[in-house]
């Protein structure tokens, strides 16, 4: 399924139900008083998470969401029926916003939240509820207000444990494919990734993780050039980002250079980034032979400057891939209990 990560929507609550003037009518009663009821309230519309939508593709087709309004009194002081609340489903990730004011209403982040974004019209009153020792038989009732009209922005995070981070052609589809079941296109060209790819990996047959593929990033993307800024907020939602750097790149650029343009790239988009955990995967250890490798890899961590977690992997031959895996999912438990 086609990966999309923002839509516009427009949602609209159903109207309030009129109330109604009517006045007692029975076999002799001659002056049974005004029994008009009130009409029922507009449905609400609310956004629902599910696990079971990874995209927002949904939202390119249907475009406008309409509760169902409420119905108007009835006589012998019955209420109207109320509108039925409209649920719309939308992934887990998203968040929403008011396209006029640029307002974020909410974040959906677990399967079965609700997010109310439209509000119904409230009812009219029936004549029943203006009498008074004054006034027996008054005749007048309200109408129901309209129901709540807005349009809304709603935009996709990708909500993943660890995020791969690094330029086109770096590896991230390989490894992806190599420690999980996602199964991302893989080519020997830059940007065959055009969407974040999600994959849970199984650690042991108990644990497991979610991984994300991010398409590559270069330089100017905080800018929007190349794939740009839209997938860049697929990492801030992530525990872990995984750096992955090519140590033999096809096209001979630098890999201490590349690796520098993916940083700036993410201070610029936001400097809290580069101080979330970020591990550094040398990838294509398999390309040189053991002894050049060991020397291409000190020299890129000695000009980095290097002092956090470093992996050197290939991510074909799955070498090196097994103990990152099992580092990444006991750091993640460590986090999470430390966290409760």
């Amino acid at each position: 399924m086609r990966f999309v990560d923002e839509a516009t929507i427009k949602v609209i609550a159903g109207n309030g139900g009129n109330g109604i003037i009517h006045f007692h009518r029975e076999k002799f009663i001659t002056r049974g008083g005004p029994d008009g009821g009130d009409g029922g309230d507009g449905g609400d519309v609310f956004l629902i998470g599910s696990h079971d939508l990874n995209t927002l593709s949904d939202f390119r087709t249907i475009r406008t969401y309409e509760a169902e309004h409420g119905k108007k009194g009835f006589k012998k002081n019955m209420i109207g029926k109320g509108g039925e609340d409209l649920y719309v489903t939308v992934p887990i990730g998203t968040l929403v916003y008011d396209m006029d004011t640029e307002e974020l209403i909410g974040d959906i982040t677990r399967d079965k939240q609700t997010l109310l974004v439209a509000k119904g019209g409230y009812h009219g009153l029936g004549n029943a509820r203006f009498k008074s020792s004054t006034n027996r038989s008054p005749r007048k009732c309200t109408e129901g207000t309209p129901g709540e009209r807005r349009e809304l922005r709603i935009e996709l995070k990708v909500l993943a444990d660890v995020g791969l981070l690094g330029m086109p052609n770096a590896g991230k589809s390989t490894l992806i494919r190599s420690v999980s079941h996602a199964r991302p296109k893989v080519a020997n060209y830059p940007f065959t990734t055009l969407h974040p790819n999600l994959g849970v990996v199984d650690v042991d047959g108990f644990r497991s993780f979610v991984i994300a593929d991010i398409p590559g990033l270069i330089e100017g993307a905080a800018e929007g050039a190349g794939l740009g800024i839209q997938f860049l907020k697929h990492l801030s939602r992530t525990r872990i980002l995984l750096h992955i750097v090519d140590i033999a790149p096809f096209d001979q650029s630098d890999p201490v250079d590349s690796a520098e343009k993916i940083l700036k790239e993410l201070e610029k988009y936001s400097p809290e980034m580069l101080d979330e955990p970020r591990w550094l995967i040398l990838n294509k250890t398999d390309l040189l032979p053991e002894e050049d490798a060991q020397q291409v890899c000190k020299d890129i961590v000695d000009r980095l400057n290097w002092k956090g977690p470093l992996y050197e992997i290939s991510a074909i031959s799955s070498k090196g891939t097994k103990e990152l895996v099992f580092d990444i999912m006991n750091y993640l438990e460590e986090n999470k209990t430390l966290e409760k």
